[in-house]
């Protein structure tokens, strides 16, 4: 498996000198499997249009006739650039878009037709020139052919959100984007009027629970993204239940169930370079051969995932 990152950044595009190294484009993963020849996407960020450039120019003159896209969710962020994505204008192409069903009782289609109304954009979804499908979601483990499995978890954050976690020759890799801890959401306070004892005990067995079952699915992959976009001490002191996690727990997260490489990413749109790298000094470790590799996720990366 080779993923390569065409976008990084979280919530907004955010370009500018300040974020050269990283990148400034949301996020968007290509995913290339050697045998069979399978292009998969994930997210469609504003990154994706310079991954349909590219193929545009390289692969679809080569033949490519089917592209799977896997959303982890519909926020703005993960499927603005699907409007910019050329193959979709291509006559004859098949985009097959994979994700949860995410607002109430609204199809992925549904959901994603929206962008492409007159308002919003000059161009319909109907009148498009690919022929598009809409495959939706639920928790489960999936044969894609071609010895490519895939096992989908729910995560947690505001709307239905995805980790995919797909496996092949012996191989494993998991996205963790958008998601947060699970926590006790009724009260814990004796002091508190509301407070009732039985109810307390049951939302921190089921946080506790939730959180276990993620571990679990992580366990042992030979690379995990991870969602990163706060520090533990801005997560701690005001960005709890924006759905997003810490770099710390992140880290812990990997350690405790045994990956291999975790590249962190969702990067906040007003971290600069500098102080990424700044943090990178601080959280990050280990290398390529070692038994566990701590980084920061950038735009043009590659990883080669041997089976």
């Amino acid at each position: 498996m080779k993923i390569k990152f065409w976008g990084v950044r979280g919530s907004i595009p955010s370009p500018g000198p300040e974020t050269v190294k990283y990148g400034g484009n949301t996020i968007c993963l290509e995913v290339r499997f050697k045998s069979p020849d399978r292009l998969i996407i994930i997210d469609a960020g504003s990154g994706i249009r310079r991954l349909g450039n590219y193929l545009m120019a390289n692969d679809i003159p080569r033949g490519l006739k089917t592209i799977d896209i896997f959303l982890t969710h519909t926020h703005w962020d993960h499927i603005i650039g699907l409007t910019s994505f050329k193959p979709m204008f291509i006559p004859g192409m098949r985009i097959r878009i994979h994700g949860p069903a995410t607002y109430e009782s609204d199809s992925l289609a549904k959901v994603l037709s929206g962008q492409f109304m007159y308002r919003y954009f000059p161009v319909r979804l109907e009148e498009l020139e690919s022929n598009i499908e809409f495959i939706e979601f639920v928790e489960d483990s999936i044969d894609l052919g071609g010895g490519i499995r895939l096992t989908t978890k729910y995560l947690n954050h505001p709307i239905r959100c995805m980790g995919y976690r797909f496996e092949y020759k012996g191989r494993s890799f998991a996205t963790v984007f958008d998601s947060e801890p699970f926590v006790n959401l009724f009260c814990n306070d004796p002091a508190d009027p509301g407070y009732d004892a039985e109810i307390a005990r049951e939302g921190e067995a089921a946080a506790k629970e939730q959180n276990q079952l993620i571990e679990q699915w992580l366990a042992n992959a030979d690379l995990i993204i991870h969602d990163a976009q706060y520090t533990r001490q801005e997560y701690e002191e005001a960005m709890q239940g924006w759905g997003h996690c810490s770099m710390e727990d992140a880290i812990d997260t990997a350690r405790k169930n045994r990956g291999k490489k975790l590249a962190l990413i969702h990067h906040d749109p007003d971290r600069t370079d500098e102080q990424i790298d700044l943090l990178a000094e601080q959280l990050c470790f280990g290398g390529e051969n070692s038994d566990f590799h701590v980084f920061f996720a950038r735009e043009e990366m590659e990883i080669q995932i041997q089976g």
